[in-house]
């Protein structure tokens, strides 16, 4: 540890030349309200020399837990442990933030930089003999019998435990050293493969120059459409992104079918050019590293490293929950096919489906069917108004109110913050939501913390996603996906915020994968409820509010489309599993791989994975071998909601009961457990089956 200790001295001193410590705003304790990232004082040029101090600080305290002269326990070893590296999470929190959010080439070439530095500043700690023999010790003690733990300190000491023993502390040196190396490349790749993504969606445009193109889509998309490319210097043109709030559209409603094929290509095509940004060579290595980790590890595959600590256990596990739900979601698809080739047929073209068509002629038929279409619907779901429904059904259930406040400083003119109070008044936490797109964020939605609960400490909790800009006088309109989609992250966002542990490690959202996806999910069903859509659905410029007639037309078109939308996601989750699930990368080739595999499970050519390969950022950054855990998790909210759809949407008690057994606990318990303690049941996959209209 001294040897590196020296090192990130060296480098401190470097990186900080020129640059006062005290300057930094970092190496303390932000000085605003409620503790917030100070992001009026925060400089590009603050991250590095933070990093550095953060790395000093907390081989510090790594070295005084290891040179301790007490025996070792509970507290001054594993709760020491929890509490350690204050800098080193303040300056990550902040800079991982932004990497995702608002990014530019600087923090990219520095996120480059840094991280097979902070790889090896894990390693250091994980792989330290002297370390893990206090843990093991303290681990003994409990075996033993001489010492005894709540529940809640098992968990932490076993997360500890089960992550040195992962990251390889029970290898020799040899082998140590090895995965050191994979650790680094790992690291170093997968930032790499997911920039690629974000600059190719960046760079793309589908530049259209003949109005007469644009028939069918909402005046709403053309004119976003024209405010792009008067922004790119092209006026009188139209210009269309990757991101969904432009892409989806087209796909929708573009009666020019040409168009929808030049978005759709585009779209499954990302980073599978062969040009700059391919990502086919990273992402063979990525796979290649990753098997090589797993076998030192002592597993067969990659898969098999990451499930050992998820609910699902093993591969073996999760291929039979994809096998039992993927007959109901392709059989689905197949009548949705047979529709939407109906519809087509009416038209007299002689045209055959393909994969463009399927969003269109979905839509054609939404409003055959049920006489409802998204556009007519989206003056009633204004940004504004949706986040409105949240706060209400938050309030309704679990007693908390939400205060925006302008005080705290922003990384983004568009971003806005709430402090976050219970229903007593004590403060919860602080929440942040950024709605917009921009273009150094990424694609997609999400939420993290600034800062984890930890006892008395509450957490500073963020949402992220890019809706539709507002143009001119008329506001950020929303789509129902995309009213889930905020419904969704603010699930997270509320597991992070009621929170209510007593040590940082199991705080939160710090659950298995498998089971993370359960609060956001579970929330969902409350965005498109009646009794919800009353409260905040009205119109932008009438303030009217919803029709019942087309609440109704809501609710019964709730199952459309659902074959179409189960089949390309789990056909992301097999492709997720089946390129872990490899023991060599021998003879790999990304395409013929994702071509073979998908005919494997007799996926339909209409519809594409949500994901291919070469764009599935998710299986780069956390949800590897774990894409599976959004289905996973449905059959555990799809069973839970059932509860409020016999006992009331706000049934107190059973609200209470989620917040109290789920939301708050953290990783307190084992998840099932916790999941039982809420309803007094294991789940079925039958609840999510019914709620997908699959059976």
């Amino acid at each position: 540890m001294r040897k590196v200790l020296m090192a990130a001295a060296t480098c401190l001193m470097l990186a900080s030349c020129g640059q006062k410590s005290v300057e930094n705003p970092f190496f303390t304790e932000f000085d605003t309200p409620f503790g917030a990232p100070d992001f009026n004082k925060i400089k590009n040029s603050d991250y590095e020399p933070a990093f550095m101090k953060g790395i000093q600080q907390h081989e510090e305290e790594i070295e005084a837990i290891c040179e301790s002269k007490e025996a070792p326990t509970f507290e001054n070893t594993v709760v020491a442990m929890d509490n350690s590296g204050e800098i080193l999470d303040r300056v990550s929190s902040v800079f991982f933030a932004m990497l995702d959010a608002d990014t530019n080439d600087e923090i990219t070439a520095l996120a480059e930089k840094i991280s097979p530095i902070l790889a090896e500043h894990e390693d250091n700690i994980y792989l330290d003999k002297q370390l893990f023999s206090r843990f093991e010790k303290v681990r003994n003690d409990v075996e033993s019998g001489k010492v005894s733990l709540t529940t809640e300190q098992q968990r932490l000491l076993d997360k500890y435990y089960k992550s040195f023993v992962r990251a390889g502390a029970n290898l020799d040196d040899a082998k140590k050293e090895q995965l050191r190396e994979i650790n680094k490349k790992l690291t170093t790749l997968t930032i790499k493969f997911r920039d690629n993504v974000l600059k190719y969606a960046n760079e793309y445009k589908l530049v259209v120059d003949d109005k007469e193109k644009l028939s069918g889509l909402p005046d709403d998309v053309v004119a976003a459409a024209e405010q792009l490319a008067k922004d790119a210097g092209m006026e009188g043109k139209w210009i269309f992104k990757l991101g969904s709030t432009s892409r989806i559209p087209v796909l929708q409603y573009a009666d020019n079918r040409e168009l929808r094929k030049q978005i759709y290509t585009a779209y499954i095509g990302q980073c599978n050019d062969g040009g700059k940004y391919d990502n086919k060579q990273i992402l063979k290595d990525v796979i290649a590293l990753r098997i090589e980790k797993a076998k030192l590890l002592g597993f067969d595959c990659y898969s098999n490293f990451v499930l050992d600590e998820n609910m699902a256990k093993n591969k073996d596990n999760v291929m039979k929950f994809l096998d039992e739900l993927w007959p109901y979601a392709l059989n689905t698809a197949k009548k949705e096919r047979e529709e939407l080739q109906a519809l087509m047929d009416k038209e007299g073209k002689g045209e055959k489906l393909e994969a463009w068509d399927w969003w269109y002629y979905a839509e054609k038929l939404r409003k055959e069917k049920f006489d409802l279409s998204e556009a007519e619907i989206q003056p009633y779901l204004s940004l504004e108004n949706v986040r409105k429904g949240l706060f209400f059904c938050a309030n309704r259930m679990y007693g908390l109110h939400f205060d925006k406040v302008a005080e705290v400083p922003v990384y983004a003119e568009d971003v806005d913050v709430y402090v976050v109070k219970d229903a007593d008044g004590s403060i919860l936490g602080v929440l942040y939501t950024d709605y917009m797109p921009r273009e150094g964020k990424s694609g997609g939605a999400w939420m993290s913390n600034f800062r984890e609960q930890n006892k008395d400490v509450r957490p500073i909790v963020y949402n992220v996603a890019s809706f539709t800009k507002p143009v001119g006088d008329k506001p950020s309109l929303l789509t129902l996906d995309e009213v889930e989609t905020m419904f969704h992250e603010f699930g997270h966002a509320l597991h992070g915020l009621l929170s209510n542990t007593n040590y940082k490690g199991v705080a939160g959202t710090n659950v298995a994968r498998d089971f993370v996806e359960l609060p956001s999910q579970f929330n969902e069903h409350w965005g498109t409820s009646p009794e919800v859509l009353m409260n905040f659905a009205k119109h932008y410029e009438t303030n009217e509010v919803i029709p019942d007639e087309l609440i109704e037309k809501i609710q019964k078109q709730g199952t459309f489309n659902q074959g179409f939308m189960t089949t390309e996601l789990l056909a992301a989750a097999y492709l997720d599993m089946f390129i872990h699930n490899l023991t060599s990368v021998e003879n790999l080739d990304i395409n013929s791989f994702q071509k073979e595999m998908m005919e494997k499970i007799g996926l339909i050519p209409e519809i594409s994975p949500r994901y291919g390969l070469t764009y599935f950022n998710h299986i780069m950054g956390g949800y590897e071998a774990g894409y599976y855990s959004y289905s996973w998790s449905e059959q555990l909210d799809a069973d839970a909601f059932s509860v409020f759809m016999e006992n009331g949407l706000f049934d107190k008690e059973s609200a209470m009961s989620f917040r109290k057994n789920i939301l708050e606990k953290g990783n307190t318990e084992d998840p099932m457990q916790l999941y039982i303690n809420f309803r007094g049941q294991k789940p079925t996959v039958d609840a999510l089956l019914k709620i997908r209209g699959l059976k």
